[in-house]
């Protein structure tokens, strides 16, 4: 028998029900491909929304995510849960996202640890590349290197002049191998040839426990966690990694301007999704999550944290986390860093 689509040469009755039946198949496996991929691409999705976040709670990112969550939820009518799922640096978090569900209703704040430096110290269950697409950039910030006061160092050229003068002495705690907060420390030490030992910890509140006790003599870190110690003078500001000095701390400086020019070791997090879920619910999230994070009182909220929006298209993410991970692949690979 030659088949011609649906038509058939053949017996008369017999063909007219190959016919039938052929024809009310391909219409069924149509109707039902319609249906998936009408379901696939439903935004937002009939369910609770989760926003996870690879750290605990009170750090920058949960901090910025239960900030952008709550007006998401407003704007769509729907709720958007933040889900703390800390350990591995974020690892966690991302793997958890990369493997979830497809229909768009995880969103990850991710974070330049697990998107841009950690590829290139461990072999991940996940390809951050392959697995997770691209939203959004969503806040871009510099640390800030604090010490505690009883370590006898009051400004920056203090800290290098003690570090140099007492190689393998001083300290510097971090959220992790390959954090950011390791990371800078790591390009200070290259930069300015010194000799400060990583101590590294399993979250910031541990950080800032031993450094606040003076067990650690400094720390790269995040403006959300050191702002209110700073204030209340138990740690001495010293200087921020980015290219520009930090609102909320105008007369401290950055490093490039304290004798290290090109230095800028910048924070930030980014929202992905699963790369399985259909482009058009992606592109979807991008509109949603560039609103609220252009929104003025976002951006005040956010602002008031050292937190500042970047918003953007999906493909300037997808560039800026190749050119940090090739950055930072360098400075792994020069520095002999490995992971846990």
């Amino acid at each position: 028998m030659k088949h011609m689509g649906c038509l058939s040469f053949a017996k008369p009755q017999t063909a007219r029900r190959a016919l039938l039946l052929a024809c009310s198949g391909m219409l069924v496996g149509a109707l039902g491909l319609q249906a998936t991929k009408a379901l696939a691409q439903e935004f937002p999705p009939k369910k609770n929304i989760t926003m996870v976040v690879g750290f605990v709670a009170g750090g920058a990112a949960d901090t910025g995510a239960r900030i952008i969550a709550k007006r998401l939820g407003e704007n769509l009518g729907v709720s958007v849960t933040v889900e703390n799922k800390a350990g591995a640096g974020g690892n966690i978090a991302h793997q958890f996202t990369a493997t979830g569900p497809a229909d768009g209703s995880v969103l990850l704040l991710g974070s330049v640890g697990p998107l841009a430096i950690a590829p290139h110290m461990m072999k991940l269950p996940y390809d951050p590349v392959k697995d997770l697409a691209p939203l959004t950039m969503a806040m871009n910030f510099p640390n800030v290197l604090v010490v505690d006061p009883g370590a006898g160092i009051k400004t920056f050229a203090d800290f290098i002049a003690t570090a140099r003068k007492n190689p393998g002495k001083l300290t510097f705690a971090s959220t992790g191998p390959g954090s950011a907060s390791h990371l800078s420390g790591e390009l200070l030490n290259d930069m300015a040839k010194l000799d400060t030992v990583h101590v590294p910890y399993k979250g910031g509140a541990a950080a800032l426990q031993d450094v606040l006790g003076g067990r650690v003599t400094g720390w790269f870190a995040t403006m959300a966690t050191a702002a209110p110690h700073i204030e209340a003078g138990k740690l001495i500001a010293l200087a921020s990694t980015g290219t520009q000095r930090l609102a909320a701390l105008p007369k401290v400086p950055t490093v490039a301007e304290s004798g290290f020019p090109g230095f800028n070791a910048t924070n930030w997090y980014a929202f992905v999704a699963s790369s399985k879920v259909p482009k058009p619910v992606l592109d979807r999230w991008n509109t949603e999550l560039v609103k609220v994070l252009t929104t003025p009182d976002v951006v005040e909220q956010l602002n008031k944290h050292g937190l500042t929006p970047m918003p953007g298209t999906r493909d300037e993410l997808g560039r800026y986390m190749a050119s940090e991970s090739a950055m930072w692949g360098r400075v792994i690979r020069e520095r002999k860093i490995v992971g846990d």
